[in-house]
Order: C-alpha cells, then sequence, then structure tokens
C-alpha cells in the first residue's frame, strides 16, 4: 500500500473514531447545534453505521439535507438516573408533571408544521381534559406555564421546536405572550429509542401502575435477540439459538461498557462475566475500543474507557461547577476510609464537618437541613458516575472511587467562593442522555 493510501486510511480511522466518542456523548447531533461534527458525522456515516450496529446493537441514522444525526441507544435495564433536565433552575430534573406534559405536547406537534405557543397549549389543554388518566392542564396559573416552559425549551434543544418570532420564557409571566414556531416532525418521530412502541403495549390505565416495571421491560425488548415476542409481554418464549444468545450478550456487555462511566464485573451477570472474559470477547473488546478512540483500564474489578480528548466526557468528576459537586469529591475521603459505608446519619455529619470547615461557603445549605442535604447532594452525584453504590442503609465507596485522592483543600476565597480542590482522577464518561 502506498504512502498516500496509508495515511488516508489512518486519516479515516482517526475521524471515525472521534465521530464515534462525539455521538456517544451527542446521541441528537444537529447540524445547527455542532456544524463541524455534523459535517465529520455525514462524511463517515457508513463506517459509523457498521461500527454501532456491530458493536452495541444502535441504530444510527444520519439525514444529510435535514441537517441531523439520531445514535438511537437501547438501554437493557431502563431507570430514572438519566433523566430529562430544565433549561432553567439549575438543569434540575424533570418531574412527573413535565413528562406527561412533554409527551402530550409531542403527540399534538406531529400535525403542526407551524404553531405559536397559544395554539399548542389550547391543544394541550384539549387532549389532557379528553384523557381520563390525565390531570387537566390550566396555563391560567404560572406553574403549570413555567412547567410547560421547560418542555418547550427542551424541545428546542433537540431542535425539534425553532423559534420564528418572540421568546418561549415569556410564557411563564403572561398566556398571553406571543411566540411562533417552526416544527420538524421528521425529528420528532426520532427522538423515541425504544425499539418497542408504548402504543403496542396498551393496557387500560388503572394496570400500569401495578404493571409498570413489565412495561418498561417490553418497550426495550429487541426481536434479534429471539425469545418472547416484542409486542407481546406474556408470549411463549421461543428457542434462542447460540448466535442470538452471542449477539446478546456481545451488544449487552459493549452497551453498558461505552455508555456508563464505569463497568464493574460483580454487576455483570454469570453469562456475561464468562463472555467477556472470553478469548472472543476480550477480542472484540479490545478491537471496539482501540476503534473508538478510548483508553482502556482493566482491572480486577472491572473496566472504566478513558477518553484522552475528552470528546466523548458528558459529565466530569472531578469537577468545581457546582457546591454539590465539590463537596462530592471532599465526601470520597470519609467514604473510602470506612469500607462498610455510612449511614444517613454519618454523612450529614460529614456535611456539617465540611460546612464548619468552610464557613463561607456554599451559603444555599447554611439551614439546619442544609448538611444532610448537601450530603444527599453529593451522595446523587457519587452514584451517577458509579463511584458509590447504596447497600442497605449504608452508601458504600465503589472500588474505583479509590482512583481519587485529595491533594489540597483550602479555604473559601474573597465573594464566597468554593474551596478549591484538586485531586488525583480522571472525567467520567457515558452519556446521561
Amino acid at each position: 500500500m502506498s504512502t498516500l493510501a496509508n495515511q488516508l486510511a489512518s486519516a479515516e480511522r482517526e475521524e471515525v473514531a472521534r465521530a464515534i466518542r462525539l455521538l456517544l456523548a451527542r446521541p441528537l447531533l444537529t447540524e445547527a447545534a455542532d456544524p463541524t461534527g455534523f459535517d465529520l458525522v455525514r462524511r463517515r456515516r457508513d463506517p459509523l453505521t457498521r461500527w454501532f450496529d456491530y458493536t452495541c446493537g444502535w441504530n444510527l441514522v444520519v439525514e444529510p439535507r435535514r441537517g441531523y444525526a439520531r445514535l438511537t441507544k437501547v438501554r437493557v435495564n431502563p431507570d430514572g438516573s438519566r433523566p430529562a433536565r430544565r433549561a432553567r433552575s439549575g438543569r434540575a430534573p424533570f418531574d412527573r408533571r413535565r413528562y406527561v406534559l412533554l409527551c402530550v405536547a409531542a403527540a399534538e406537534l406531529l400535525s403542526m408544521p407551524m404553531t405559536t405557543i397559544g395554539m399548542l397549549a389550547d391543544r394541550v389543554v384539549q387532549a389532557m381534559a379528553a384523557d381520563r388518566a390525565l390531570a387537566g392542564f390550566d396555563p391560567v396559573h404560572r406553574p403549570e406555564r413555567m412547567a410547560f416552559v421547560d418542555v418547550l425549551k427542551l424541545l428546542e434543544s433537540y431542535d425539534v421546536l425553532r423559534v420564528v418570532d418572540g421568546t418561549t420564557e415569556t410564557y411563564v409571566d403572561s398566556a398571553e405572550a406571543k411566540v411562533l414556531y417552526r416544527v420538524d416532525n421528521t425529528l420528532l418521530m426520532r427522538l423515541p429509542a425504544a425499539p418497542v412502541g408504548a402504543s403496542r403495549l396498551a393496557v387500560p390505565p388503572e394496570e400500569v401502575p401495578a404493571r409498570f416495571e413489565d412495561l418498561l421491560v417490553g418497550l426495550v425488548r429487541e426481536r434479534r435477540y429471539g425469545g418472547a415476542s416484542a409486542d407481546d409481554t406474556h408470549a411463549e418464549t421461543t428457542a434462542i439459538t447460540d448466535a442470538q444468545r452471542n449477539l446478546r450478550l456481545r451488544h449487552s456487555v459493549l452497551r453498558r461498557l461505552f455508555d456508563d462511566p464505569v463497568l464493574y464485573r460483580a454487576d455483570l451477570a454469570d453469562d456475561e462475566l464468562a463472555y467477556v472474559t472470553s478469548l472472543t470477547g476480550r477480542q472484540i473488546l479490545r478491537r471496539s475500543v482501540e476503534q473508538a478512540g478510548f483508553l482502556l483500564e482493566e482491572r480486577a474489578e472491572g473496566f472504566l474507557l478513558v477518553d484522552p480528548d475528552a470528546i466523548a466526557t458528558d459529565v466530569r468528576f472531578p469537577d468545581d461547577s457546582s457546591t454539590a459537586r465539590v463537596a462530592a469529591l471532599l465526601l470520597l475521603a470519609p467514604l473510602c476510609a470506612t469500607p462498610a459505608g455510612l449511614l444517613p446519619e454519618q454523612l450529614a455529619e460529614a456535611g456539617a464537618e465540611l460546612l464548619r470547615r468552610f464557613p463561607g461557603w456554599a451559603k444555599a445549605y447554611q439551614s439546619e437541613e442544609g448538611p444532610a442535604r448537601l450530603a444527599d447532594d453529593a451522595v446523587r452525584i457519587l452514584l451517577d458516575v458509579g463511584l458509590a453504590a447504596r447497600a442497605r442503609d449504608r452508601v458504600i465507596a465503589r472500588p474505583a472511587a479509590y482512583r481519587y485522592r485529595l491533594t489540597e483543600a483550602t479555604g473559601p476565597a474573597p465573594k464566597n467562593d468554593p474551596p478549591a480542590v484538586t485531586a488525583t482522577g480522571i472525567a467520567g464518561e457515558g452519556d446521561k442522555q
């Protein structure tokens, strides 16, 4: 092979690896949000599509003319640890009310290429009034308008809604606000990642609470792995071939490896652990990691991917961008020093000790319940990045937590800046979307 051919092949490998990590962090990539990244994905869409399908069983759709790329990530065990978040209010997670409004608004937008905020609100009012399972929507009340604005801002961030005239936030102060939107109905239909549509699992509303966990499992059941039919949770299970079993094992292990901050051996099922420690499984794992441009840390406790360019990193740790994130790093020391874990009272005392140690810091937590809230918020971050776990009534440090060592902690600077802390460690990989 000529020198030029070698250079072209090397350039393609580097670009594909970069695009893989870009899509892992941003499964919905639009040309408007990242023109350079979208152009890279557009040019390398064929090898990218093959890589995601073989490695993780995820479908990648690239629409050059419409200006978006959608990677539909499917998680085997869906949970609430990666919520939609509000653009306002410190990016607080969506509550049940906002999720309901999101679903209803999305359904109404499917038939509306253009709309105003008032017209859409009226459609949502009518749709929710007609469904006995839903509480009515009343935009007269400010909290309802705030929730509705959070939903619309989320759809704006996905480029499903584009503001033609006006500002969405003005609706919070007045239900008479004038905002005009253009709707991308095609992109809207690409948002759901579940392989099974919810309508195919239709059950009476009164049965949903009792069957909720089974319904979630039904939404992510995939035909390619055999077993029960994807749209019938009561179907008779069919025989699963060896090829289907191996395909499921490969995808289940590599999905978690590329989507979670840390993959612990203890969290793998017996057959998954056997696969990842087999000769074939290890070869596939290492080859996939190399193709994606990651560095693989393999230890007795599990696996961790490091992105040297931080392209795939959507949640960083350590990170001093918020009080809770600084507290999470500071709490690692007492957690790691207590292998049996800490009780809620001990965590609250650890939070109180931090507030005493840095009296000019964390003003939002300077109250009677503040130490417990600070500890709870910090623990939530440690759980999200795989550094801690709950064991009955205690919070324990997981093996990856011992990779971090606090090397400096100083008092607060003027104007109540948070304490300056540094630690050995890495950024955490794994998209939360």
